[in-house]
């Protein structure tokens, strides 16, 4: 039988992985810059492109879509054809996959420091760039499936059924949680509102991490860690259990991010079930991951591949236990919106996604250009240094979790909070910041080893651009012959095996969400609650701009340590006007869902001007840029009839007057300060976030004074 000769195409995975190095150096530099701002301020440098609320989501998309996922592509581009016997589908999808990826990762890098974000956790970026992500990735699905259909091997491998889930689920979550309201180029509102809002968005966060850092990855692992073991998979039955479990049981457990908030109780419950569940077939992978080495654990001791991959096995398993443990409403009341959760993402960022990638790194580049690791004893430097650097990393901020819940939650023997200042919480776990920035900066001293390590790899050898191969036909290839329907007859049909996978992730997602926008009892609504005046708008966009929601909740559970440190229990009836939601999911301030009328108006003017001066031991960055800015009034009509069309009552006409009401109360706020002897213009941005933070619980307020 004449063999097809053919080549595999290294140069898009070769540019996938120089980019996946350099915006892995970038992406880890911001992360050690925003841990270091955590107890030095000073390094926010009193300048608005560079403050904390900034440039945290400029870390997470640069770590999670730049560095991850071009390592994602480039592990994709290189195992898919070597699985499929196949050159991928077209070079020229490939290539505009790979510049299209670059020049949103490029758009997100120019747009977070500037402040124009969505503040949606792992969604910040705004509608164009949304846009250009559903066309970037129906090329890459495109160039997918096309290589998939064009195979010569008729059986698909697991890692294959992974990338396959990884596509179509990405693809719904994205589209699903990015309905946006345009206001202009740079501002949109998010379509859902309050309560609605949040179900989709946890929705989307929690199933970002499982379908774009964990399925894809996994599929990474089934092909990359028996090619360096030099062993075939464990069991190839627990593959299937593994894979089909987990994309139709992750799908559900989003709501286990909201425990103890205004979502209903049946989906919180919902969230919990399901993320218990996840622990079976995770482990299940993980088993099956650890289990390929047997008869090989001599080799883990001498191979440096292998040690990075085991430690990124172990951390996914460990990862993926504690995921679902912190689901459980007793352990979720401790550890929500505390350091604890910090830790469990870094530890599957830093130890699953970071040593994997490592992992593969060491492996391919010495491949593809035909030589040997330039040297094993800097790789071997490199993985004590990545493995120090997580366990610094994360030890200290599991002790802060436990140290500030502990503490907001003490009361003395009279029944009062011991803390009734959150900063004496802030203050307590300082030092344990500036260990975390240790274990960042050891982890990000072997990442820049490794660089070094590849760039020397490279130079001794030979980089083989078009790599020869040679493989029968699809049609000399024989199918599965044994009887019956099997999972060897479905892994030859990869459109039915896609429709499948795509029936099994949207089953969750259709019976969490549509109750929740259909069923009117799940979001009662208040009498009291309105829309926020044209002013409390444009301080609420400035709030999200400033990226206040990185660091203060609006979430007051029904807890009494936080009611008698906020207030009353937020309820779902108070965010029917809010696009997007502001719940938070980290509390390195105070909750500020209550603050109304708490402080007076020269208070919140002189805290945002020099925090520490206020309150001595803040760690919050200076913003003296909203007292030399002025609102663009020009932008209020067009907001108020964005919000109308998503349903926010502000009657016809509106947008007309919109300015003279916002002038009127900003005249007002002007007016108080004056009084207390700070002059400031009625326009400026100072005025509006003013208003926006005096109006948070106040209509909660008026409810019951309406009642007496």
């Amino acid at each position: 039988m004449e063999l097809d000769k053919f080549s595999y195409d290294n140069k898009i995975v070769r540019a996938f992985i120089i980019v996946t190095v350099i915006f892995g150096l970038v992406g880890m530099l911001v992360g050690l810059t925003i841990a270091i701002q955590l107890f030095y301020p000073a390094l926010n440098f009193d300048f608005q492109y560079t403050t904390f609320g900034r440039i945290r989501p400029l870390h997470t998309n640069a770590i999670i879509f730049a560095f991850v996922g071009n390592a994602m592509f480039a592990g994709v581009y290189y195992s898919m054809q070597r699985l499929l016997k196949t050159r991928m589908f077209s070079d020229t999808l490939s290539w505009i996959h790979f510049w299209g990826w670059q020049l949103i990762i490029l758009a997100a890098a120019i747009t977070l420091p500037l402040g124009i974000t969505t503040s949606k956790e792992y969604a910040e970026l705004e509608w164009p760039i949304d846009i250009a992500i559903t066309l970037i990735w129906v090329v890459f699905g495109w160039n997918m499936i096309g290589t998939i259909l064009k195979r010569r091997e008729r059986h698909m491998y697991v890692a294959i059924w992974f990338y396959i889930a990884t596509f179509v689920t990405v693809a719904v979550l994205h589209v699903v949680n990015s309905f946006e309201m345009p206001v202009n180029w740079l501002k949109s509102y998010s379509f859902y509102a309050g309560v609605q809002d949040a179900l989709v968005q946890w929705w989307y966060g929690h199933n970002a991490v499982a379908f774009f850092l964990t399925t894809p990855f996994l599929g990474l692992m089934y092909y990359f860690l028996p090619k360096a073991a030099n062993r075939p998979v464990y069991s190839y039955r627990l593959s299937i259990i593994h894979f089909w479990s987990l994309i139709f049981i992750y799908i559900w457990a989003g709501p286990h991010h909201l425990l103890y908030t205004a979502l209903p109780d049946w989906a919180q419950s919902l969230g919990t079930v399901f993320s218990i569940m996840l622990i079976a077939p995770s482990w299940g992978g993980m088993i099956n991951g650890l289990m390929t080495l047997r008869g090989a654990w001599d080799r883990v001791r001498e191979n440096v591949v292998l040690k990075f991959m085991v430690v990124a096995v172990t951390a996914y398993g460990m990862a993926t236990l504690e995921g679902p443990l912190l689901s459980l409403k007793n352990i979720n009341a401790i550890t929500h919106f505390t350091d604890w959760i910090v830790a469990h993402v870094h530890v599957g960022g830093l130890g699953w996604n970071g040593f994997l990638i490592f992992g593969i790194l060491y492996w391919v580049v010495p491949k593809m250009w035909g030589t040997k690791i330039y040297s094993n004893q800097l790789a071997n430097i490199h993985f004590w240094l990545g493995t120090l650097g997580i366990i610094f990393w994360a030890l200290p901020m599991y002790v802060s979790g436990v140290v500030q819940s502990l503490m907001w939650k003490e009361f003395n023997p009279d029944g009062f909070l011991v803390y009734k200042n959150f900063l004496e919480t802030t203050v307590q776990i300082i030092p344990l910041y500036m260990i975390r920035a240790v274990g960042g900066g050891l982890y990000l001293t072997g990442a820049i080893l490794m660089t070094y390590n590849l760039i020397k790899t490279a130079y001794s050898g030979k980089f083989i651009a078009d790599e020869p191969a040679e493989a029968a036909p699809l049609a000399a290839v024989p199918a599965a012959t044994s009887g019956g329907w099997h999972h060897r007859v479905l892994e030859s049909k990869p459109v039915l095996f896609t429709v499948l996978a795509f029936i099994s992730i949207l089953v969750g997602g259709i019976v969490e969400i549509i109750p929740t926008f259909l069923i009117k009892s799940n979001i009662p609504t208040i009498a009291s609650v309105t829309p926020y005046s044209p002013l409390e708008l444009h301080g609420r966009d400035i709030y999200i701009r400033e990226g206040c929601v990185s660091c203060h909740s609006q979430m007051v559970r029904p807890f009494r340590s936080e009611t008698e440190r906020y207030g009353e229990y937020s309820k779902a009836g108070e965010y029917v006007y809010d696009h997007p939601f502001l719940w938070g999911s980290k509390r390195t301030g105070p909750d500020l869902h209550r603050i109304s009328g708490k402080y007076s108006d020269s208070w919140h003017y002189n805290h945002m001007l020099a925090p520490d001066a206020v309150s001595t031991g803040s760690i919050m960055p200076a913003y003296p840029w909203l007292f030399e800015q002025s609102l663009d009034l020009e932008q209020t009509a067009p907001k108020i009839r964005a919000l109308r069309k998503v349903g926010v009552p502000y009657a016809e006409g509106y947008e007309d007057t919109a300015n003279e009401a916002l002038m009127k109360q900003a005249t007002t706020i002007s007016e108080n300060l004056n009084m207390e002897g700070i002059e400031v213009a009625p326009q400026t941005e100072i005025v509006a976030l003013i208003a926006y933070l005096q109006r948070l619980g106040k209509d909660i307020k008026s409810e019951k004074v309406a009642e007496r």
